[in-house]
């Protein structure tokens, strides 16, 4: 249990370092597209505390991981309002994307510090690739079409009718504990983060 807890721990600290990148893209591109919101609201910042849900960001993403449950955690959503972004919901896919894709960019910058620090600070290593690997996860994981998370945007951005989007909604938290806890999506998310994660230092090295 000692190790569980540590590992809970790591991936919490690890969460706040990377949800702040990931919130603020959506708040950067979203401004970008016109929308004052996310400024007004004060989420163009990489603060993390600007960005967290205490639920999301600390104690879900503790309790899942020691007891190794998978992984489930977000950030505070970043509010948009449609009426103002350029393109209205073809821009708000653009705002959904920004986040996982910030996630990768991060990724690849942790695997350069792990690769550059492996010799002379090995701990930082380690934790700069555990990073590499959680920030992965993290971008597969909000893509999922289930509200609150990321991908649910892209079902508006489809068009798809409100009502199923609110149903949906409704019934997100459920949904996302079953699938990451209860079967085999978080085994194949943590794989395929893995295979990510090994692709990004073979090409560094």
């Amino acid at each position: 249990m000692h190790l569980e807890l540590q590992a809970a721990l790591l991936n919490v600290l690890l969460l706040w370092i990377l949800t702040a990148p990931h919130e603020f893209a959506h708040a950067w591109v979203a401004t970008l597209l016109g929308d004052d919101t996310p400024s007004r609201e004060g989420r163009v910042t990489l603060h993390p505390l600007a960005h967290v849900d205490w639920l999301g960001t600390a104690i879900l993403p503790f309790v899942t991981s020691l007891l190794g449950a998978g992984f489930l955690g977000w950030g505070k959503p970043v509010r948009t309002d449609n009426s103002k972004l350029k393109g209205g919901l073809n821009g708000l896919a653009l705002v959904a994307l920004a986040g996982p894709l910030s996630n990768v960019v991060l990724a690849v910058v942790m695997a350069m510090v792990a690769v550059l620090t492996s010799r002379s600070i090995p701990a930082l290593a380690g934790f700069a690739r555990q990073g590499v690997f959680l920030s992965l996860y993290l971008a597969l994981f909000n893509l999922l079409p289930v509200p609150p998370l990321d991908g649910s945007k892209l079902l508006l951005a489809a068009r798809i009718p409100t009502m199923v989007y609110v149903e949906l909604a409704r019934f997100g938290f459920l949904l996302l504990i079953v699938a990451v806890s209860l079967s085999d999506f978080g085994r194949w998310l943590s794989e395929w983060s893995y295979l990510g994660t090994q692709a990004i230092f073979s090409i560094l090295r």
